[in-house]
């Protein structure tokens, strides 16, 4: 076999083939038996018809088909590796010429991923956030704990800001009620944001058993940001009251004894958290400028079929779920069509160029991934997907996903030897240590590499980023002494 590349751009080759044809003896041959396997010929038995009565019977035009067929896979596979390309996505072959006992010849053009050369990174200099808590966080954080300790009265009087109503909702549009638009007893804190907009209004003031009517848009639902007519009644009212900021409270609240306690306990939670969303901040900044120093092309084709993923995920799936079409996101998020696929463009095309960065890095500086960081990552990522990590990784093994995880854990620890070298300062001007930070440039999540699956691309660092400092105690009352 003779193969060539021929360099169309610097993400698409041309790969000509050449095969004599006695290469593609054990394809004919697997090709006569297919057929016979599948046809009767009157005088011989099924399995047993030899090649030359097929031939007259059935022309020999279907057996060379057939073995072609059967012969492509491999011999584009062969040109691929004599010509040491890494191409994405699937091959578009043209068979130019096929001599029956000569020899068969065909092209295929392919999209490869691009040479990048990765320059000097080590003078990257990025500015994040300071990681300061003032007393003004911490009072923060002490009242949304308190807040949850809150309690309740019903009283006999008209509604005011504060109080806890129990309502009736029924929405109509156009003078029809939704079917999904009909909700009872539905507790309500006024002046809490969290319901509909205007219904603030219309409930202060009325006691139990009092109506009213105001006009709203949708935020949800069948008719989501449609405008809607409301009717609501108050079912009861109830005074809501906020324990006091005390010794008391912090017992109540906490595994601590004193609310000074509780204080810097919130405080060093805090820190903690803030500490994080510097280190994340400076994994996005720096992922940006280094991408900024690497010149990065992007197949056509490839990010088109990105842009496409990403929609259909967004359309089918997470609108789907919440009873949302495209055309009610884009009202609420008052962007236009060509807006948003301008939008989904760039992301999508920042995702593969991070990808592609982050696996020549991963070449350059001979990166590994170790079977414990492997696993780490696995058991992360069933946390995140709601699954147990046995269930998580029989689905990654029987889906053939495993080195898509490998890639993952490799691209996060590219990342992590690029920050390492930058240099991060906060808004004071200090420098920032991101050496203790155990979750800095952990991963870059992917939905799968290109030309891999789904070719999907890697998200930029900030989305990968998985939340881990929590907030103040939230459990059950019977385990609320454990907590801060």
């Amino acid at each position: 076999m003779k193969s060539a590349v021929e360099t169309l751009n610097p993400t698409r080759v041309r790969l000509t083939v050449e095969v004599p044809f006695e290469e593609l003896k054990d394809s004919l041959d697997a090709a006569y038996k297919k057929i016979n396997q599948q046809v009767t010929v009157p005088g011989f038995r099924k399995g047993k018809i030899p090649a030359r009565v097929i031939d007259q019977r059935f022309g020999r035009g279907a057996v060379l088909e057939e073995a072609v067929n059967d012969a492509l896979p491999k011999l584009y596979q062969s040109a691929v590796e004599e010509g040491e390309l890494n191409p994405l996505g699937q091959p578009e072959v043209d068979i130019t010429d096929l001599k029956d006992n000569e020899l068969l010849s065909f092209t295929a053009e392919v999209d490869i991923r691009p040479e990048i050369t990765i320059p000097d990174f080590s003078g990257i200099e990025v500015e994040v956030e300071a990681a300061e808590v003032s007393d003004e966080d911490v009072d923060k954080a002490v009242e949304q704990l308190r807040e949850r300790f809150a309690s309740t009265t019903v009283v006999e009087r008209a509604a005011a800001e504060g109080d806890v109503v129990k309502v009736d909702l029924e929405a109509k549009v156009d003078g029809e009620v939704l079917e999904d638009g009909v909700a009872e007893g539905v507790d309500y804190t006024i002046g809490s944001g969290e319901l509909l907009e205007g219904i603030d209004d219309a409930v202060t003031g009325l006691e139990a058993g009092g109506t009213a009517t105001f006009t709203s848009e949708l935020k949800g639902g069948s008719a989501a940001g449609k405008e809607a007519e409301v009717s609501v009644k108050v079912q009861t009212v109830s005074s809501r009251e906020l324990p006091a900021l005390d010794d008391d409270f912090a017992q109540l609240a906490s595994e601590f004894d004193t609310l000074e306690e509780l204080r810097e306990d919130s405080r060093k939670r805090l820190g903690q958290q803030k500490k994080y969303e510097q280190a994340t901040e400076a994994q996005e900044k720096v992922l940006d400028a280094l991408l900024a120093l690497v010149e990065v092309p992007v197949p056509d084709k490839l990010l088109a079929e990105e842009v496409g993923t990403r929609k259909d995920n967004l359309v089918n799936n997470q609108l789907g779920q919440m009873g949302l079409d495209l055309a009610t996101y884009l009202q609420m998020q008052e962007k236009s069509e060509e807006d948003f696929d301008a939008e989904l463009k760039e992301q999508a095309e920042k995702g593969i160029r991070t990808q592609f960065v982050l696996d020549e890095l991963v070449s350059t500086e001979k990166l590994n991934v170790s079977q414990e960081e492997l696993t780490e990552h696995l058991m992360r990522r069933a946390q995140s997907s709601g699954m147990s990590p046995d269930q998580f990784a029989q689905a990654v093994v029987e889906g053939g996903q495993v080195p898509m995880l490998v890639g993952e854990v490799a691209r996060g620890k590219a990342l992590a030897t690029v920050v390492e070298k930058a240099t991060v300062k906060d808004s004071n001007g200090e420098t920032v240590d991101l050496d203790d930070e155990d979750e800095t440039a952990e991963t870059v999540e992917t939905v799968g590499a290109p030309g891999e699956g789904a070719e999907g691309a890697a998200e930029t660092a900030g989305e990968a980023a998985e939340t881990q400092a929590e907030g103040s105690a939230e459990e059950p009352e019977e385990e609320k002494k454990s907590e801060g």
